[in-house]
């Protein structure tokens, strides 16, 4: 839990580089909030199928917009690859796949372009 709010506190910081842990833990807890916001968004009524969202779900995934994003950019940076190969998102299936592996992969060793490894800062 503790990784989730670190990244809600960073709520909009685009520089420097987020680990593999802070990426995948917040990730986990945001698929977790969402499911349970779905259940509780159908239980009263709010969810539209045809929008494929409830009220709470929405309200949500606006709210976790740009701090995603941010980490996004962040664990970009820690492969050392700039934030805009997020883009490469809007190629359909190849673009998620490439992202898939670039959210995987380890952090650089040592100091790049980004700032210093903050796995060795914290070690």
């Amino acid at each position: 839990m503790n990784w989730y709010l670190e990244v809600l506190k960073k709520y909009a910081v685009f520089n420097g580089r987020a680990r593999r842990k802070e990426y995948w833990y917040f990730a986990l807890f945001n698929l977790i909030i969402s499911i349970v916001l779905a259940i509780v968004d159908n239980m009263l009524g709010s969810f539209s199928s045809g929008a494929g969202i409830g009220l709470l779900g929405g309200i949500y995934s606006l709210a976790i917009f740009i701090p995603g994003l941010a980490v996004s950019v962040r664990r970009l940076h820690d492969t050392d690859r700039s934030g805009w190969w997020l883009l490469i998102f809007l190629i359909p299936l190849i673009g998620a796949i490439v992202l898939l592996i670039f959210m995987l992969q380890d952090s650089t060793p040592g100091g790049n372009t980004y700032g210093e490894n903050p796995k060795e800062l914290t070690a």
